[in-house]
């Protein structure tokens, strides 16, 4: 009698695999919205400054709350509860086409960051512990990010195919893209609870030990690599400003701006794979938990690019300056994150996450608000010269941290 064996998909990798669908239903609504929002506002009537400030606002408002939310998670592992309430509230997109309402709308945008930050330390502790000894911190995160960013890619080809399909980019089409974005809700949430099923089943994601959570500290370069990050961020030019520039100066389609966002999100993708997988080959030649943050170099000297290209006249321009774009937000989404559970105490890794959030939120409400008030002045060249200056900063934390982790954590 011959016995056949079968071969099981690892539980941690079904895992992975299904946080990166959740990610990716999340992703075609909000980031539908992040790359049409901008335009949209414009058609009302609203300043790049008061645009830039409402991003600001919501982005630091959708970190910052990510401390509360990693700190409350850490100690009482309701990871699920902040996630279906966290995810829940991305209804709030769909309901951005019933009204032209300013203030109404911006209640809306600040509500869609807020339940982001609800969900967000939960899910990013729950990949970390259960990828980091079976598969790989920076492979995990980074292939969660290459699906999710499917999700990124087709979300605003909602709009594309809307303004396409009714040969308009009024405000009518605008609001029926919100609506249509119903649609990927009611799948995700349905499909949120599978998952909820599936990892209980599974049984893989251990309870928080109240003692560890005391007792175990956040060391020294966590502050620094903090401090990395935030002013890698600070220089950082949104997408809401990218965005205004090509619609305020007609330089490209409603549509193709859309379109030139999804194309950002392909990028971000294919970078988030590379790169992750980068860093857990470092450390795993290095022998070095924390080698892989020599990866982390790339983002100032890539982010230094994006005024000159994106705030350009030049179509070509635009179009190197959003595959930049995509690359580094494919290298925040991953490297970033990864990172985290690296410098972090296991039982103090949603904590941490909130921490670092918070002050990513802080750099993203600073940066775009300075931006977008800068733009309005016509003083791009400003925008370029305060890029330059923060990311050399940067860069001086990076090597700081560098030296830390020879010593420190290694």
């Amino acid at each position: 009698m011959i016995e056949t064996t079968k071969t099981r998909v690892s539980p941690v990798v079904v895992i992975i695999i299904l946080f990166g669908l959740i990610s990716m239903f999340g992703d075609v609504i909000y980031e539908s919205a992040r790359s049409a929002n901008s335009q949209y506002l414009n058609l009302l009537g609203i300043g790049a400054a008061k645009i830039g400030l409402v991003f600001g606002v919501g982005e630091f408002l959708g970190y910052f709350l990510r401390l509360i939310a990693g700190v409350f998670s850490d100690k009482s592992g309701k990871h699920w509860v902040f996630m279906f309430v966290g995810y829940g509230m991305l209804f709030v997109v769909p309901l951005m086409g019933l009204t032209l309402n300013w203030n109404f709308l911006f209640i809306l945008i600040l509500m869609e960051r807020i339940g982001k930050a609800l969900r967000s330390p939960a899910k990013d502790t729950i990949v970390s512990k259960v990828s980091e000894k079976k598969v790989g911190v920076g492979i995990a995160f980074g292939f969660q990010e290459a699906i999710d960013q499917i999700g990124a890619f087709i979300g605003p080809l909602i709009f594309t195919l809307v303004f396409y399909i009714t040969g308009d980019e009024g405000i009518n089409q605008y609001q029926l893209g919100y609506k249509v974005l119903i649609i990927p809700f009611i799948l995700l949430m349905g499909f949120l609870y599978f998952v909820y099923r599936r990892v209980n089943q599974e049984n893989l994601i251990q309870p928080v030990i109240r003692k560890d959570f005391q007792i175990e500290k956040i060391k020294p370069i966590f502050w620094i690599y903090t401090a990395f990050t935030f002013f890698c961020t600070l220089g950082l030019v949104n997408f809401s400003v990218i965005g205004y520039h090509l619609k305020a100066n007609n330089l490209v389609s409603d549509g193709n701006i859309t379109l030139l966002y999804s194309i950002a999100m392909v990028v971000d993708s294919g970078a988030a794979l590379l790169v992750g997988k980068a860093y857990d080959q470092i450390k795993e030649k290095t022998g070095k938990k924390t080698a892989g943050l020599l990866v982390l170099m790339a983002i100032p000297l890539i982010t230094i690019l994006l005024p000159f290209t994106t705030l350009s006249r030049s179509t070509p321009l635009i179009v190197i300056g959003m595959v930049a774009f995509g690359i580094i937000m494919g290298t925040h989404e991953t490297i970033m994150r990864s990172s985290i559970a690296d410098i972090t105490p296991l039982n103090k890794r949603g904590t941490g996450y909130g921490v670092f959030n918070t002050l990513y939120g802080l750099a993203l409400l600073g940066g775009s608000s300075l931006m977008g008030w800068l733009y309005d002045l016509k003083q791009i060249g400003c925008i370029m010269v305060f890029t330059c200056i923060v990311e050399i900063i940067a860069l001086t934390f990076y090597f700081k941290m560098n030296k830390m982790t020879e010593s420190e954590i290694g």
